[in-house]
């Protein structure tokens, strides 16, 4: 019985220390999971993610820096280069993540020892900032306890807190900063300006060699400074075209946004008016790409370059710059001479425009004006199509071919022209004199002799109105839209197309529709245009009625490997017909005649251009205008003088036209009825620029080197499209 007990007891003591071994069994199992797991993590840590985490904690960054590189060149259309690059010395600016205030602001002191800087660019705001920066104790006594209070829980913003400490420093306190205090903030102002780790031009004009010399010599004090080479626009041919070709500055601060959604830098240079800012995109360049590799104090550890820079595509122009600077010359010599014999207080300019008729390419776009507080010609060549003025006969061409469209007139037609009395109008006839004669005549003799008369009748017709001498006459508001409507086909009061921006399409007044001013609108006496838009209209009837665009550039190109020559053709501009005329070639040939008798008849009002070694053909325009110019406001409020502008359109040679041209020389003498200092400017300047253009044309002929006239056929569909 006790072995049986003792049995029972040694097998449960058994059965126990089984138990607990099986526990202690699991117990290390579990143990053993928890260390390989522990182990597999850590080789995980070191093995595969070890690299990342070492750059980790080595907080290494990798920044892509976009670095400029000069704009493409720009040529004239027989090659010669007209803007080209200038490599300058340049004082340059590197900050990095890290970079603070203080440094900053160090460098500036340091480097305003070293060079001289401009101070124009320093606004009040950032004399306010350093003003701040140098005096923090006093900026501070500008804050009131309770604002100190209000700041300090939250119920003030920390721009609201800088906002009332700029607006109590005083003028006192700001025109305090020396000079040298400017110098310092002028660069500062630079430095701070653009983004970590890209390069801040701090001067790049007239850097000094001793100013050079003396920065590089000191560079291992001026940390993120270099000195290096920057470019900048030199223009071959000094003045001549200066004002189309436009400017290249910092990015306007209203842009900012613009271009920077476009992948440029706050530090960026871009075209800012006419030539540089329309070609923009082709002009800019690719930019080199350099992916720098900083360490956790933003110290730069590597540099590699991602993407080779290459400058700018180059343009080539259609403006042939020798013609372009003679004809510069005798509209400003002109200009020149007229205002300094006197008696002309309003007259200061005079525009000349002359083209291809045939590829609407732009040879020579003049405007000259005379600066009286320089006393001095000045260039205004943008004036051409950015300014205005009444026309005068010279349109008459258009308004001829419009009554054929609009089928109330027919070559040949005959009209009596004679003096237009309208109730409630003063008397309108032709320059001749307003009296009381009739005269029969054809449209080709109306051009020739320039006749109003004749003009106001296919008006009239074209309003259907009918006239009755000293009667009321029904002509409306959408007369003067239909007429306008024609002339707009021509390119008169509607954009020409130019490639250029900041066009003005002219005056057009919609609150005066008197039956007087319609038959004004028909003689040009009215509406206003530009030089640019009488170009594009003689064109489009000597090139046999297709309106083109008006064109600065003619061809793209790549950049070349050699310095000073054209690269390969990358596109080439083709004509852009805008629309074609709605006449017959019939009726626009009739039309070439009477301009054609206008030049070369014996009443013709432009016989000055004939016998000059070329045949022309042409139209000129004389209009009696009131002065609503510049000097209006200041000296002629309330009582505006009358005065003459005088204008010419016309082509050569008259068979085969190569050229067409339009000369605008607005207010050019009083018209108090005497006629003291009449001169025919149109016809002077028109005679003197079309004997410069084949003068210059047989030259190269002598030459070899003049490019073969080629004709430009333009089937129906091609003009149709625009193409």
């Amino acid at each position: 019985m006790r072995l049986k007990k003792e049995t029972a007891r040694t097998r449960e003591k058994k059965q126990k220390k089984n138990h607990v071994s099986s526990r202690m069994n699991v117990l290390f199992f579990a143990v053993f999971l928890m260390f390989s797991l522990l182990i597999l993590r850590l080789g995980v840590l070191q093995i595969v993610n070890g690299e990342n985490y070492v750059r980790e904690l080595e907080r290494t960054e990798e920044v892509e820096v976009n670095t400029s590189v000069p704009r493409g060149k720009i040529f004239d259309r027989n090659g010669n280069i007209v803007v080209d690059n200038q490599p300058v010395n340049a004082i340059t600016y590197t900050k990095n993540q890290q970079t603070s205030q203080e440094e900053m602001t160090m460098v500036a002191k340091r480097l305003a020892e070293l060079i001289t800087v401009e101070t124009k660019k320093v606004t009040t705001r950032d004399k306010q900032d350093y003003w701040v920066r140098e005096n923090p104790e006093a900026a501070k006594e500008k804050i009131t306890e309770e604002e100190q209070v209000l700041f300090e829980g939250g119920e003030l913003s920390q721009a609201e807190y800088d906002e009332l400490i700029r607006e109590r420093i005083t003028e006192d306190e700001l025109n305090a900063l020396t000079d040298s205090e400017l110098e310092v903030l002028a660069i500062y102002r630079e430095m701070q300006s653009g983004y970590n780790l890209s390069p801040q031009i701090i001067k790049n004009e007239d850097v000094t060699d001793e100013e050079f010399a003396t920065v590089s010599e000191h560079l291992n004090t001026l940390p993120g400074v270099n000195t290096t080479v920057d470019w900048n626009r030199q223009y071959a041919y000094g003045d001549v075209f200066r004002s189309a070709l436009g400017s290249v500055k910092s990015i306007p601060e209203d842009k900012i946004d613009y271009y920077l959604a476009r992948d440029y830098t706050r530090n960026d240079r871009v075209g800012t008016s006419y030539l540089e800012l329309q070609y923009e995109d082709i002009l800019q360049g690719q930019k080199s790409k350099v992916k720098t590799i900083t360490d956790k104090a933003g110290n730069v550890i590597d540099s590699q370059t991602v993407h080779e820079g290459e400058r700018g595509k180059d343009l080539v122009l259609s403006i042939d710059m020798e013609l372009q600077k003679e004809v510069e010359k005798i509209v400003g010599d002109y200009v020149e001479n007229l205002k300094r014999g006197g008696g002309r207080p309003i007259f200061d300019r005079a525009f000349v425009v002359m083209m291809e008729p045939d590829t609407g390419e732009v040879l020579a776009m003049v405007g000259q004006q005379f600066d009286e507080e320089e006393d001095e010609i000045i260039d205004y060549n943008i004036g051409a199509f950015t300014s205005a003025y009444e026309a005068g006969s010279s349109v008459k061409g258009a308004t001829i071919l419009s009554g054929y469209q609009d089928e109330v007139s027919f070559p040949y037609k005959g009209y009596v022209d004679e003096v237009i009395n309208i109730k409630g109008s003063p008397l309108k006839g032709s320059y001749y004199g307003n009296r009381e004669a009739y005269r029969q005549m054809t449209d080709l003799e109306a051009l020739e002799v320039s006749s109003n008369g004749y003009m106001f009748k296919v008006a009239i017709d074209m309003a259907g109105a009918t006239y009755t001498p000293k009667q009321p006459i029904d002509i409306g508001k959408s007369s003067f839209t239909k007429f306008r409507n024609y002339f707009g086909q021509f390119g008169l009061g509607v954009e020409t197309g130019i490639d250029m921006p900041g066009e003005n399409t002219g005056f057009q007044a919609n609150n005066d529709f008197l039956p007087g001013k319609y038959l004004d609108l028909a003689i040009g006496q009215f509406d206003t245009y530009t030089a640019m838009q009488m170009a594009q209209y003689v064109s489009t009837i000597a090139n046999g009625g297709n309106r083109i665009a008006p064109k600065i550039v003619k061809q793209i190109r790549e950049p070349s490997k050699e310095n000073d020559t054209l690269g390969p053709l990358l596109q080439e501009m083709k004509p852009d017909v805008l629309n074609k005329l709605n006449n017959t070639q019939e009726e626009i040939d009739h039309v070439k005649r009477g301009f054609f008798a206008s030049f070369n008849g014996a009443n013709g009002t432009g016989q000055d251009l004939k016998g000059n070694g070329y045949v022309a053909a042409g139209k000129t325009g004389t209009a009696e205008v009131v002065y609503f110019g510049p000097k209006y406001v200041d000296n002629y409020l309330g009582d505006p003088p009358l005065t003459i502008n005088s204008t010419l359109v016309g082509y050569a040679p008259a068979d085969k036209p190569e050229v067409a041209f339009s000369v605008m020389v607005p207010w050019l003498y009083p018209n108090d009825g005497t006629e003291r200092l009449r001169v025919d400017a149109n016809e002077d300047l028109g005679t003197a620029i079309l004997e410069k253009y084949f003068e210059l044309r047989e030259k190269r002929m002598e030459e070899g080197g003049a490019d073969e006239a080629v004709e430009i056929e333009l089937a129906e569909e091609e003009a149709n499209a625009g193409n």
